[in-house]
């Protein structure tokens, strides 16, 4: 959380630095296929469809206070998003936990002591055939991941592809990095390129700006609808979600997240810091 006073929180921040970043080309070989819902609200308004059957949604907004009227008050004023979790994008949903300061299997503060951030995520929940369930990021109108946006001036989103989506040789573990906060965009570029956490090198970032299925920078996606009008997008190949967890179903990733997951995790907390 960073400190600022309240008058602050409803004026918008001024332009973010936007020092470019070393972009690579990639070539994208795979479209993705048509969502069947148009927005949060027509798959929520679907009566064949049940809340806690088929789909779940949780959420973490964090109390704040400020009754003096002389010293500034922490300001919660970062939110991470997992719009594709469960069974749509596996991985997302725990990822989206631990990035925000917890345990995705016991809930509890991790690190201790370390900052905690809001966050929101849709998980399909159903036992196979979640990838229905799907809503495209500029369509996300679910009331709570859109005040808990409008409300941050840091977003940062979890997502899901393929290789082939990204253009990339089948197996590679990467992560493509898009959206328009280019302040922390960059930041996590250079944070995995340079291997400034240890054990990072094994894990591949590229910017996602030449892919548009990928590139998160749509002003309508839910991570750029904040204070700054910009955030960060996140998609992880399905080779490098494979390698966080030891037993990739939904009841067991919380259990059994990997070193990369943490090595992961740990660069965007650091960049968020």
């Amino acid at each position: 959380m960073t400190t600022i006073r309240r008058r602050t929180v409803l004026a918008a921040i001024g332009a973010m630095a936007t020092a470019p970043a070393a972009a690579v080309a990639l070539s994208p070989t795979a479209a993705y296929a048509a969502d069947d819902y148009a927005s949060n609200t027509a798959l929520y308004a679907d009566p064949s469809l049940a809340e806690g059957v088929d789909y779940a949604r949780r959420y973490h907004r964090h109390e704040a206070v400020d009754n003096s009227d002389t010293a500034a008050a922490a300001f919660p004023d970062t939110v991470v998003l997992a719009l594709h979790g469960g069974g749509i994008e596996p991985g997302t949903s725990e990822l989206c936990m631990a990035i925000a300061g917890y345990h995705p299997a016991t809930g509890s503060v991790e690190p201790v002591g370390g900052p905690t951030y809001d966050y929101w995520m849709f998980e399909g929940i159903r036992s196979s055939n979640n990838s229905p369930l799907h809503v495209t990021s500029t369509h996300c109108d679910d009331p709570v991941a859109r005040a808990l946006a409008a409300g941050a001036r840091r977003a940062v989103s979890l997502h899901g592809c393929t290789p082939a989506q990204a253009g990339l040789a089948d197996g590679t573990a990467a992560v493509l990095i898009g959206g328009l906060d280019t302040t922390l965009k960059n930041e996590l570029l250079s944070l995995f390129a340079i291997g400034s956490i240890q054990g990072i090198q094994d894990i591949q970032a590229y910017d996602a700006a030449s892919i548009p299925a990928l590139g998160g920078d749509d002003p309508a996606n839910i991570v750029n609808r904040t204070l700054t009008g910009g955030g960060v997008q996140l998609e992880l190949t399905t080779p490098l979600r494979n390698a966080m967890f030891t037993t990739n179903t939904r009841a067991q990733r919380k259990n059994t997240t990997t070193p990369a997951f943490w090595r992961f995790v740990n660069v965007v907390r650091t960049a968020l810091q």
